[in-house]
């Protein structure tokens, strides 16, 4: 046994760790560039921002389509996680839905380009739209529904609906930089709530 390794298991099973826990960290550093530069920014300028070499890099991801389907579903992933958290630590149940639109609305203002991007793949496309109302619906409905038990807004909310409006307010957010998506989002949840 080799004590001088703080880990445990085989090389192998190292080996794995260290190439997700390196698949993670260009996923997180994709989403930062990509809010910054686009999803056209260039591979050095991701691999940079991980902290590894350009092999490292295309390793995980061949193609920048590779790239850009991984860092929309990992922030999808990212969301969906957040609701059911926020809803159990949350002061109440609006609070929570409030949370979890704010980082919904981030996510869809910070997908600089993705449309663009996958056009060339119509079918990606909508497997990943599938994918997005998969995961992202059911925490929805679960916010809404929890807020509504809670008397806090009204019961005839639908989540599908919300979220569509929702994207709605954000279209737009990356061409005129004078108008401020979040600040409306906020004013269409600030409507949700059940007059006194």
């Amino acid at each position: 046994m080799n004590e001088s390794s703080p880990r445990q298991g085989s090389p192998a099973a190292s080996k794995r760790k260290d190439a997700q826990r390196n698949r993670q960290t260009l996923l997180d550093a994709a989403a930062a560039v990509f809010v910054t530069s686009g999803v056209d920014a260039p591979v050095r300028e991701i691999a940079a921002e991980a902290g590894v070499g350009l092999g490292t890099f295309y390793r995980h991801f061949p193609n920048r389509a590779d790239l850009v389907i991984a860092v929309y579903r990992h922030q999808v992933d990212t969301c969906a996680e957040a609701g059911p958290a926020l809803l159990a630590e949350g002061p109440t149940p609006f609070a929570a839905l409030e949370n979890w639109v704010g980082l919904f609305v981030d996510f869809l203002v910070t997908k600089h380009g993705l449309a663009a991007a996958m056009q060339a793949d119509s079918s990606g496309f909508e497997s990943l739209h599938a994918y997005f109302l998969d995961r992202l619906l059911p925490v929805c409905t679960q916010l809404l529904d929890a807020a509504a038990a809670a008397g806090e807004i009204r019961p005839e909310l639908d989540a599908y609906h919300l979220m569509r409006g929702i994207g709605n307010l954000c279209i737009g957010t990356d061409t005129d930089p004078r108008y401020d998506a979040r600040r409306l989002v906020a004013l269409l949840i600030t409507g949700l709530r059940r007059a006194c």
